[in-house]
């Protein structure tokens, strides 16, 4: 008795262990992505700093454009102001291009650690009463047409497990 108590209090400790453990990764990975954060929003910034500057300069473009509109033609106007644009906007097209590569690298990261996270999770909560027979036996009840509650009934399962049993194995 006092055997079965020890190990008891052993698996809680070690379980104790394992959630500190995931605290402690979450946390870290939390000051990355804020960290991460952080850097996009200097960035956005800076474009932000960047398109004021350029609105300006249109402005500042239009009125030279209006004093100097006698001695230019309309193609040499269009040529200009198409001349001023593209060397405005090419700046912001990069700064963007770079901010949606961040964010891309940022999703992917996102992705695996939640694919790593949900792999962790679904070996921890397996249950202990299923073994590899039920499993078998729920999948071929299954597939004859049995209900779930009549699965759970016969092989003295709860209808979860065998809900559980079917979604692991990818049938539900």
């Amino acid at each position: 008795m006092n055997f079965e108590v020890f190990q008891i209090e052993y698996i809680v400790v070690l379980m104790a262990g394992v959630i500190l453990y995931l605290l402690y990764y979450v946390y870290t990975k939390d000051a990355d992505y804020n960290k991460n954060i952080h850097s996009i929003a200097s960035v956005v910034e800076d474009l932000n700093r960047e398109i004021f500057y350029l609105k300006k300069n249109i402005q500042d473009t239009q009125k030279i454009i209006q004093e100097n509109t006698e001695g230019m033609s309309d193609d040499e106007i269009y040529q200009e102001i198409e001349r001023s644009v593209y060397d405005m906007v090419r700046p912001i097209s990069l700064g963007l291009k770079q901010v949606q590569d961040n964010i891309n690298a940022i999703d992917a990261k996102i992705e695996s650690r939640v694919s790593s996270i949900e792999t962790g999770v679904k070996q921890f909560s397996i249950p202990s009463s299923i073994n590899s027979n039920d499993d078998e036996k729920i999948i071929s009840l299954y597939k004859q047409g049995v209900s779930l509650e009549t699965i759970a009934r016969e092989l003295y399962l709860s209808q979860a497990e065998v809900e559980f049993v079917l979604k692991i194995n990818k049938i539900k």
